[in-house]
């Protein structure tokens, strides 16, 4: 049932002029307790949405709504992760070069970006770390249209995943490190599934040696306490590689810390290329994406979607190794 102005209203004890001043912003007459009353109750009631888009409908938006999955291993930093600021300022500029507008939205489940994107009538989504579930719900939801990073879909009807070459990167590391005669390596990752798993096949193939996966939790405090436990396991090795630079610096870390296999003992790699990764010390050796042509190919997906035209449902971007001080 749609919620009206006199049913906020009347349950505040409002007239409906005043709930009705609160919504379109004409607040000078209204007082400060009596506007956050009417936008918490507009809020809980759902009202907000739903106006928003009667009043947004008439006019194109511009806005390209960007939203990140607000994952329990960012530790409340989502934004604060080198690959997502890199990939958010790449899609930035080639947002504002179309002459739109971003908006940005951390978000656990699909209905909070379903609810957001109807609420401003956005135009396009670009989605960043949800699952397959999550991405067929939009679909069967909403209209607006949406290209992914690094999804997965059995059915990729209407949806665009725009991925890179996971399993190509993890192969240029697993034959650098092959190349340079190490014959026992580890691979660090907390998951073995998609993309990590990729990067992981990769590896295997690449190197040709004997290759030892850690499973490690993703919080930090955790990862550290598991390193400990196991701490010789990375003594038996001489290379290590990580599916992410995040991963890998935070190991340099703590291996340096603890006096095992300091700079310059044993090889480390890590995978993404941001710019994190040539400020440490030694420089870490990576498989850098173009975050720069993956955002240019999202907003190129995106008016194709919009505009009903036949597209591909995935496109692999290519990746570059690139070699620095912590692999020798």
């Amino acid at each position: 049932m749609r919620i009206r102005i006199s049913d906020i209203a009347e349950e505040l004890g409002l007239s409906t002029a005043t709930v009705s001043n609160v919504i379109h912003g004409k607040t000078n007459k209204v007082s400060d307790e009596t506007v956050k009353r009417v936008q918490a109750l507009l809020e809980q009631r759902q009202y907000i949405p739903s106006m928003a888009g009667i009043l947004l409908a008439q006019n194109s938006s511009k806005i390209i709504g960007v939203f990140v999955n607000d994952h329990e291993k960012y530790e409340g930093h989502t934004l604060d992760d080198a690959f997502i600021a890199s990939s958010l300022n790449a899609l930035s500029s080639e947002i504002e070069k179309s002459g739109q507008f971003m908006m940005v939205k951390k978000a656990k489940h699909p209905e909070e970006v379903l609810k957001f994107a109807s609420m401003w009538n956005m135009e396009g989504l670009v989605m960043m770390g949800f699952c397959q579930q999550d991405y067929r719900y939009l679909r069967s939801h909403m209209r607006i249209p949406f290209v992914v990073y690094d999804g997965y879909c059995d059915d990729p009807q209407g949806i665009v995943n725009i991925t890179i070459d996971n399993f190509g990167g993890g192969f240029q590391v697993g034959r650098l490190f092959r190349d340079k005669g190490y014959a026992r390596a580890i691979c660090i990752s907390d998951n073995e599934t998609g993309v990590d798993q990729e990067r992981i096949d990769g590896f295997r193939s690449g190197f040709h040696g004997a290759v030892d996966v850690m499973m490690v939790p993703m919080r930090r405090a955790e990862r550290r306490q598991q390193y400990l436990r196991q701490i010789e396991r990375f003594r038996r090795v001489s290379a290590v590689f990580a599916v992410s630079d995040y991963y890998a610096i935070d190991l340099m870390q703590f291996l340096g810390e603890n006096g095992i296999c300091v700079p310059g003992d044993a090889a480390v790699a890590g995978f993404d290329g941001t710019p994190m990764s040539e400020l440490v010390f030694p420089a870490l050796t990576t498989v850098r994406q173009d975050s720069g042509l993956r955002a240019k190919t999202a907003m190129e997906k995106l008016r194709e979607l919009q505009e009903n035209r036949e597209t591909q449902t995935s496109v692999m971007l290519p990746v570059t190794l690139i070699e620095r001080e912590s692999t020798g």
